[in-house]
This record gives structure tokens, sequence and C-alpha cells, in this order.
């Protein structure tokens, strides 16, 4: 028996894996994460499996639900929107699991950030612009930040930053990053990236705070900001330049194609 922690992706139910489909269509159990997950991927679950909103449970009854799985061998699709790696508070529910010894596997998915870039045909990292992507949040209800993480101290590296769980917080993001990127600085605000009713506002550290009062968005927010996001020159990388040379191509030669048979 095994719980697979599958990230289920941004929102779109076909950006999940080819793998954790397929686990999730043969787990005997599938716990997912209520309205951040499409019903679409979970009804891929056999027509007798178990599957159960866990929205509304508390740890210890997702634990209890693992555990019960447990013991009459069944495997469990414990389905997370996105990546389990990222706010997925997937460490608290293997920490339970180690103590009962019970094993688990973790299948990566799409992060919500990439969804958004995809979208927005958008590369993230730009030559000379920007080569860092920085993924984090403000403190909130639910958890402080650590020290040194707070948007003040990420904000100097000029970074690409995509900002969770922080729509309610405009206020202090445009004050924490403004003496970095300027109050026109590119934002892109991405309501429910991917999902049939997804919203994407360009906008600035400037006006993002009004242009989301006007949509009237106040949760399920990534808030991506940075250069790339704007109209910015920059210069093609050396990835596909004659003139520089690697260890797969040399300088200024053509590769030669061979024809198969």
């Amino acid at each position: 028996m095994k719980v697979y922690f599958i990230g289920a992706g941004p929102g779109a139910a076909d950006l999940i894996t080819v793998r954790g489909l397929k686990l999730i269509e043969r787990c005997q159990v599938c716990l997912y994460a209520g309205s951040l997950v499409p019903e679409e991927i979970v009804r891929a679950a056999p027509k007798d499996a178990l599957v159960k909103d866990t929205a509304p449970m508390h740890l210890d009854d997702i634990i209890a639900d693992m555990a019960d799985a447990s013991k009459v061998g069944h495997d469990v699709a414990r389905v997370h929107s996105g990546d389990p790696s990222i706010y997925g508070a997937v460490a608290e529910q293997m920490r339970r699991l180690d103590e009962l010894g019970i094993d688990y596997e973790v299948v990566p998915g799409v992060p919500a950030f990439a969804g958004v870039a995809a979208k927005l045909n958008t590369e993230l990292t730009l030559p000379e612009i920007a080569q860092t992507i920085i993924i984090t949040r403000t403190g909130g209800k639910a958890s402080s930040m650590p020290e040194g993480e707070q948007l003040e101290i990420l904000g100097r590296s000029g970074a690409t930053l995509a900002i969770h769980l922080s729509v309610r917080n405009l206020k202090y993001v445009r004050e924490a990053l403004e003496p970095f990127y300027g109050a026109d600085c590119p934002v892109v605000l991405a309501y429910r990236a991917t999902w049939p009713d997804e919203l994407y506002i360009r906008t600035t550290l400037e006006g993002m705070k009004d242009e989301a009062r006007k949509a009237r968005i106040t949760r399920t927010v990534l808030i991506m900001v940075g250069p790339v996001f704007g109209k910015v020159n920059f210069r093609d990388s050396d990835l596909y330049n004659p003139a520089y040379a690697h260890v797969l191509r040399n300088k200024g030669k053509k590769k030669i194609r061979h024809k198969a048979g």
C-alpha cells in the first residue's frame, strides 16, 4: 500500500501529468483538495473508489482515512493543486505517515506560475533582464514569513516574482517593491489561472490594487511582478548563436541531419 501525493496542475484538467492521472485511475481511495482541483480529474477514479473532498477536513481526519486504507491494503491518491512541493501542506502529512510507517511517493505537477507564463506566452527569464524567479508569499493569518524572506528583502534582487496568497495585501506588496521595481513596473494579476473562468489583468505596481478592486477578485490570485511582463528589449541568448560553441555544437558549423534508412 502506498499514498501518492499527486500534483493536479494549476487548474485545467488536461494539465495533470500522465503519471498522476494513471495513478488516480487505479487508486481505491482518492482524497482531493476541494475547490482547487477540477472534479473532472477525480472523476477518473475507479467507480467503486472512495472519493472525498478534504477541504472541510482536519489533518487528523485526512491521516485517519489514509491509515484506514493502509489497513486494507488500498493505495491512496492524495491530489493537490499545482505542484505538491509549493504551498501544498504536504510535509506535515508526510511526517504523520512516517510516524505510522506508511509508505508514500510524490508525483510532481505543473506549478501555477508556469501555467500563467504559458497562458501569457511569456518567458520568465530573459537575457540580461531577469534570470531568477522567486516564488513567495506575504504573511497572513495562517502563518507569518520567516525572518529574511520579506518582500523588502527579496525585492532587492529585481527578479521575476510569483507572489502567492497575497491579493488582500496589495498595498503592502506595492510599498515593499516600489523602491526596487518602480511604480510603473509591469504586474499581472492571474485569477484562477488555466480554469474556464480564468482572468489575467495586466497592470502596474501602482495600479494593481485599483484593478483588483474593479474586478472584485479577493482570492485564488497569483501576483506576477517584473519587467518580463512588459515591452522590454533584450538580446538573443547565445544558445542558438552560430558564433557560440558548446559541447553539442561547433562554432559556425551546421549540424548534419542523417535520414532514416
